[in-house]
C-alpha cells in the first residue's frame, strides 16, 4: 500500500486502515492521479489552468472552476457548487492535466456555467460531513426495509450524502423501471431531506461493494478498473474457453471484465490461422475441424463418419490441403499427414539399476509354512453307523 497507515505493523502483518481507499493521506485509492508536471514550470506570461478535478465518495468524479485568489493543490478538501447548497470533495488533480482530462472527458473548459470551488473547506464543513458519512450505512438499512415493505422490486446497494447533508443520493439495481414516488415521499419524511434515486448497473454495484473473484484476487472493478467496455461471448469463443455461465460470468452476474483482456492477443494469432469453419476434402471424405490450439499451431480434424477419430495437423499442413482443394485435388487421407506430427512421450524416468520396486525392501511372504499345515492336516473320514 502506499499510504502510511495501510502499511505493515513491526510483526510483518498489515494494518489496513479499513477506509477502503478513503484514507486522508489517499495513497492507496484507484482513482489517485500521479501529476508528471508538478516539478516543471510554466513559461513566461502563462497562467496556471484555473480548473480543478475534485473527487467525491466512489468513483464520482467532476470538474470545478477555481477563482483567481484561491491556490489549491492535490489532496486539499474544498466546498464546490451543487444544485443546492454546498459539497464537500478532495482536489484530486490540477494544472495542465485536468485540460487533458477535460478533453477526454468532452468537458468544454471555456464554458461559462461550469460549477465553482468556493472556498477550502474548513473544519466545520468537514466536521459536518464527517457526521453525515457516519450516519450512510444506517440511512441504507432503514431504506431497504422501506423498499421491501412497499414491494419494491429494486435493490439500494449504496447512499452518498452531499456536503453540507441537506440531500442524499440513493444509488440501486433493478431489472425494470420502479415507480418509487412513494418510497420518496416516505424517506423525506423519515429522513427530513432531499432524496434523489440514481439507478446504477450491475457492474458498477460491484465495483462499489467490492469482493474477491474466483482467480482469488480482490475484483478489478474495485481496484483499478476504472472503465468498464462491453464483454460479449465471442470473446469466450475466440479463447477458445467453455459456454458456462457460472465459470464466465462474475459477482455482479455479467461476463467478466478479463475475458478482454487476453482477446487481442488471440485476434492477431487467429489472423494466420485457418478458419475454424474450413473444410478439407479427401479421397476418404469429408472432414471438419474440432478444435485449435494456437499457442502450438496445432488443428484436431475428423471425418464426417467418423467424427470420434480426431487426426492432429499443423496450421501449414491444412493451408498445404486447402490449396490443393482450391485447385480441385484431394489428398489421399488425414493420416499421411497426421503422422509425421505423431511425438513420443518423453521417458521421465528410466530404471537402470533395476530398484524401481515400492516394496524391494519388505520380507517376502513366507508361503511355505502355509503348505507345511496343510499337509499336516488330514481330512477327517465320515462315521459309519452301520459299521
Amino acid at each position: 500500500m502506499g499510504c502510511s497507515s495501510c502499511s505493515t505493523g513491526e510483526d510483518g502483518q498489515p494494518r489496513g486502515c479499513k477506509n477502503n481507499g478513503t484514507c486522508g493521506t489517499d495513497g492507496c485509492n484507484k482513482l489517485t492521479v500521479f501529476d508528471w508536471l508538478s516539478n516543471m514550470s510554466l513559461p513566461n506570461g502563462e497562467k496556471p489552468f484555473d480548473c480543478v478535478e475534485v473527487r467525491f465518495k466512489n468513483s464520482r468524479k467532476e470538474f470545478y472552476r477555481v477563482g483567481e485568489d484561491l491556490t489549491l493543490s492535490m489532496g486539499d478538501l474544498v466546498a464546490t457548487q451543487a444544485k443546492s447548497g454546498h459539497d464537500v470533495g478532495m482536489v484530486t488533480l490540477v494544472g495542465e492535466l485536468v485540460r487533458i482530462q477535460m478533453k477526454k472527458k468532452k468537458v468544454a473548459f471555456d464554458d461559462e456555467e461550469l460549477p465553482k470551488v468556493y472556498r477550502k473547506a474548513t473544519q466545520k464543513d468537514i466536521d459536518k460531513w464527517q457526521k453525515c458519512r457516519d450516519k450512510e450505512d444506517e440511512i441504507k438499512k432503514r431504506a431497504r426495509e422501506m423498499a421491501i415493505l412497499l414491494r419494491l422490486q429494486m435493490k439500494i446497494s449504496d447512499v452518498e450524502f452531499q456536503g453540507d447533508g441537506s440531500k442524499a443520493t440513493f444509488y440501486y439495481t433493478a431489472e425494470d423501471r420502479i415507480d418509487f414516488r412513494q418510497l420518496i415521499k416516505d424517506m423525506a419524511k423519515a429522513f427530513g431531506i432531499r432524496i434523489e434515486m440514481r439507478q446504477i448497473g450491475y457492474r458498477q454495484e460491484a465495483q462499489r461493494l467490492g469482493g474477491i473473484g474466483s482467480c482469488g484476487r480482490e475484483l478489478c472493478c474495485s481496484t483499478w478498473l476504472t472503465d468498464f467496455r462491453s464483454v460479449s461471448t465471442s470473446a469466450a469463443r475466440y479463447q477458445q474457453l467453455s459456454l458456462n455461465p457460472q465459470k464466465l460470468a462474475g459477482q455482479c452476474g455479467k461476463l467478466k471484465c478479463c475475458l478482454n483482456y487476453e482477446l487481442d492477443m488471440y485476434l492477431d494469432v487467429l489472423k494466420d490461422f485457418p478458419s475454424q469453419d474450413s473444410k478439407l476434402f479427401t479421397e476418404k471424405g469429408m472432414a471438419f475441424c474440432q478444435k485449435t490450439d494456437i499457442f502450438k499451431g496445432l488443428l484436431w480434424f475428423s471425418y464426417k463418419e467418423d467424427p470420434a477419430h480426431w487426426h492432429t495437423l499443423t496450421k501449414e499442413q491444412v493451408k498445404e490441403i486447402l490449396v490443393k482443394n482450391k485447385q480441385k485435388e484431394k489428398v489421399a487421407s488425414l493420416e499421411m499427414y497426421a503422422i509425421d506430427n505423431l511425438e513420443k512421450e518423453p521417458t521421465l524416468f528410466e530404471n537402470t539399476v533395476g530398484q524401481d520396486s515400492l516394496t524391494r525392501f519388505d520380507r517376502p511372504k513366507n508361503n511355505n509354512r502355509r503348505r507345511k499345515n496343510k499337509k499336516r492336516r488330514k481330512p477327517t473320514k465320515p462315521s459309519n453307523k452301520n459299521a
